[in-house]
């Protein structure tokens, strides 16, 4: 007997299938030591001899496999769904704490249009401040109807005498939708940008502040302990001395050729981060990452990754203190290029 799963294969019906797959077929009999191959739907008979067996192509079966486990993630988010909308209203009859506090200190909010929705009715409360991080992807449109709703929610705020402040990454300066949305607002508003930032953030009045519980999105903690949204404030505060205004030019990297974008990839190479990691913290592309990579590569005249970690370092690329970078002779060029 084998038990296990139909997304499982045992060491002995692993054997059999890929000796099936180099002969083409087996005898019914060369699967006794692994029924679950035909229970399983990996080996199926001839239409033409019963009692030879045909493998199903590999690509196919990975496919098969890979729906059945999309539809069973999918059945649990629809379950975790249900269970929330269950239990929500019972969250709401929960009496107050001994210390008198009357809302939750930590809340989860499934679905993108309910944390659409607890984000509307803080920004109504709101009266001060609101400080935020990543609040709009400058890389994917929303929809027209979202976009417009958003800026109007966030210019009535500014009416009402409130302050907005956004941090995002150096990317959304190539975003017409952020710079637009930016130009638009009328008030005291403004928008920076750093090549790192944390993921999304969005703080109110130093009260409420939510966060993404996720990967994707969906789900949405909802924060109002002092003690974390006064780390949250700092946090932000900290980054924002850092930051660069959206409208202010990008600082140069004191090195001729070498753009300040490709400045950050090269702290970290030096720091030994592979390009898939480089283009999750810069908010760019694996792709971009090593158009960059490469272009680097050829403005320090590399050969190799080894040989680019020492022109980095050589260039004072690496991030490291301590003094003016090293003279690095760049090809076609007879003269040091740090300046």
């Amino acid at each position: 007997m084998h038990h296990h799963g139909t997304e499982e294969l045992c060491d002995a019906g692993l054997e059999i299938y890929a000796r099936a797959l180099r002969e083409g077929h087996l005898p019914s009999a060369a699967v006794a030591a692994a029924p679950c191959l035909i229970d399983n739907g990996v080996l199926h008979p001839t239409i033409d001899d019963l009692d030879r067996l045909e493998p199903v192509p590999p690509t196919v079966m990975l496919q098969r496999l890979l729906r059945s486990s999309e539809d069973r993630i999918a059945g649990e988010r629809r379950r975790g769904q249900r269970l929330a909308d269950v239990f929500e209203p019972l969250i709401r009859l929960e009496r107050p704490t001994s210390s008198g506090e009357e809302t939750p200190s930590l809340r989860l909010l499934h679905g993108k249009e309910r944390t659409g929705r607890a984000i509307t009715e803080a920004m109504a409360e709101g009266r001060d401040q609101l400080m935020a991080i990543q609040p709009h992807d400058g890389l994917v449109a929303p929809p027209f109807h979202y976009h417009e709703a958003a800026l109007q929610r966030d210019q009535a705020f500014l009416d009402g005498g409130g302050r907005v402040r956004a941090l995002y990454q150096h990317t959304v300066r190539h975003a017409p939708l952020i710079i637009g949305r930016y130009e638009r607002l009328t008030g005291d508003v403004e928008a920076r940008t750093l090549d790192e930032v944390i993921d999304r953030l969005i703080l109110f009045d130093r009260t409420v502040a939510f966060i993404p519980a996720n990967t994707d999105r969906t789900m949405a903690l909802e924060l109002r302990h002092p003690a974390l949204i006064s780390y949250l404030v700092t946090v932000f505060e900290r980054l924002w001395r850092l930051a660069i205004p959206l409208t202010a030019p990008l600082p140069d990297t004191g090195i001729e050729g070498i753009s300040h974008r490709e400045q950050s990839i090269a702290a970290l190479l030096a720091e030994g981060h592979q390009d898939a990691v480089i283009a999750e913290r810069l908010g760019i592309s694996v792709r971009t990452a090593r158009a960059h990579i490469a272009r680097l590569s050829e403005t320090l005249g590399a050969a190799s990754r080894t040989q680019l970690g020492v022109r980095i370092a050589q260039a004072g690329l690496d991030g490291s203190p301590g003094g003016a970078p090293s003279p690095v002779r760049l090809p076609g060029r007879e003269s040091p290029t740090a300046r």
